[in-house]
């Protein structure tokens, strides 16, 4: 059984339709990059997912359900934002709040909770700051720390939001190399938004791209090509290969508040 499922969704704000008619299937153990300019819908659908926004038309299940029925089984992984050095919380209490978050005040862990947490910890490779406050880390730190409060319930469904956001290419290959180990060790499905394939390339199954309403999916050799891209923009998008990289070139004319370079795409050829 897929683990997402989406049947002729469309999501719309008012005029506006983000995307039409999403057809989706997401396997057990599946990595799917999710890519597109800004306002393409990207994070819209894993909002979806969550069951934080409701389609405008199509069917949607997750892990069998309608969405919002079975959170407690994903594991969320949001953009980096700096936390405040004040803020008196420590690595591994971020890290509990994925297994009891949802509760009021902040209760005493049980010997099962903190076994849980010291598990996710030692897996990201966290422990030897994981008691010092959240604020005075690394930014590679913290999101360390965030992947381990996503896989600390063990998740059937990992969704990731931009979780590279402001690392260093050497953190962003430890943080999808965190992401893609769990994917290995227990099939959960990969959900990732990104801007720039090049850190999880190597882990990914297929593309979704996001453009104007519009969509395609399939292995990234089938998707990053000039003829699918430019079909998708309506515009004319050149795939060049340059020392063994794919370069897509003509994206960033077409969304010019596009920060991050999404034009930017590369492949290694065997």
């Amino acid at each position: 059984m897929p683990v997402v499922g989406l049947r002729n969704t469309t999501v719309r704000y008012g005029a506006r339709t983000v995307f039409q008619d999403l057809d989706l299937d997401v396997s057990p153990g599946e990595f799917l990059a999710i890519l597109g300019p800004n306002g393409s819908g990207k994070t819209t659908l894993l909002r979806v997912l969550l069951g934080l926004i409701r389609p405008s038309a199509g069917v949607v299940e997750v892990i069998g359900e309608p969405p919002g029925r079975r959170n407690r089984e994903i594991g969320y992984i949001p953009q980096q934002h700096a936390f405040d050095r004040a803020l008196p919380i420590r690595g591994r209490d971020l890290v509990q709040f994925g297994i009891d978050g949802h509760r009021r005040g902040l209760p005493l862990p049980s010997r099962r909770t903190r076994t849980r947490v010291d598990d996710a910890i030692e897996a990201v490779g966290a422990r030897a700051y994981a008691d010092a406050p959240i604020g005075t880390l690394s930014g590679g730190e913290q999101q360390r720390l965030r992947v381990a409060q996503a896989l600390v319930t063990a998740p059937q469904l990992l969704l990731c939001d931009e979780p590279l956001l402001s690392l260093d290419l050497a953190q962003q290959s430890v943080v999808s190399g965190l992401i893609n180990a769990r994917r290995d060790e227990a099939q959960t499905a990969v959900l990732f938004v990104t801007h720039d394939i090049n850190p999880i390339l190597p882990y990914v199954d297929r593309v979704l791209y996001l453009v104007d309403g519009r969509w395609a999916i399939g292995a990234p050799d089938d998707v990053l090509t000039g003829p699918r891209l430019s079909d998708l923009y309506g515009a004319e998008i050149d795939v060049l290969n340059v020392r063994g990289r794919i370069v897509v070139i003509g994206a960033d004319e077409l969304d010019a508040t596009e920060p991050h370079g999404h034009h930017l795409h590369e492949h290694h050829s065997p």
